[in-house]
């Protein structure tokens, strides 16, 4: 386990609030869609001065990410982004630091599934699907060993992907296979840590609110595409008391 995952909740909601304000101001700044949406909502990224502020900034739904054009999201110039993909019809953009950040998202939740330095995964699916290769690059971080194609090699572990998900599926006898949360719209599979006892929430990547049992997520380190207030349909209960496995970062099940 990383040191981050049992960070204090006092300095957790320190990092989330600097992180907050951040993201907040260069959306605004950066972001013609969020210019608009700010001021629509009359709202300006100075109003934000503690956690519960962000109730002040507006959702954003998925038919408005599926409708609008991906450019109008961006907050870079072109000359900034490495990686280009599209899933389910959305265009997706990321930088270096984005693609680094979800790469260490992807290492804390597969050696929490217990995906370790000799593990053999079998990575199912296309590669131009930006979840599986940041998958990729994060197993190779580890030291796995990991099986492209049709290898005809037998894998302790297969992961797959559906449109709104990344499967961990376990090959041996009497191992708990994962799910995490990974819909096109968020990009990548990093939300979830899993653990024997349920999901973690990784709280330094994300802002969470809970909205009538809906998870409502704010991107707290995405750089090319930020989510603010993001619904995202996904109805889950939060639990509040400690987890044995010893992370800090809300505990849910789905």
């Amino acid at each position: 386990m990383f040191e981050s995952e049992k960070i204090r909740r006092e300095e957790l909601e320190i990092l989330q609030l600097e992180r907050l304000k951040k993201i907040a101001a260069w959306s605004y700044e950066k972001s013609n869609f969020y210019q608009k949406s700010f001021s629509r909502q009359n709202v300006a990224p100075e109003d934000i001065q503690k956690l519960s502020d962000v109730s002040k900034l507006p959702f954003l739904t998925r038919e408005e990410i599926h409708n609008i054009d991906a450019l109008d999201f961006l907050t870079l110039p072109l000359s900034s982004v490495v990686r280009v993909t599209r899933l389910d019809g959305i265009k997706k953009f990321y930088t270096k630091g984005d693609i680094r950040n979800n790469v260490e998202m992807m290492i804390r939740s597969f050696m929490a599934a217990n995906i370790l330095r000799g593990s053999t995964v079998e990575l199912a699916g296309d590669l131009s699907d930006s979840r599986l290769l940041d998958a990729l690059y994060a197993l190779e971080s580890i030291g796995a060993t990991v099986i492209i194609g049709n290898a005809d090699f037998i894998a302790d572990v297969q992961i797959s992907a559906t449109s709104t998900e990344v499967k961990i599926s376990k090959n041996i006898s009497g191992r708990k296979s994962f799910k995490l949360f990974a819909p096109s719209e968020i990009g990548h599979a990093g939300l979830f840590c899993p653990c024997e006892f349920g999901y973690h929430l990784q709280e330094d990547n994300f802002l969470i609110e809970v909205l009538d049992g809906e998870l409502v997520i704010t991107t707290l380190t995405a750089q090319a595409l930020p989510l603010i207030r993001y619904r995202t349909g996904l109805l889950i209960k939060k639990f509040n008391e400690p987890c044995p496995c010893g992370r800090t970062f809300i505990k849910i099940d789905i």
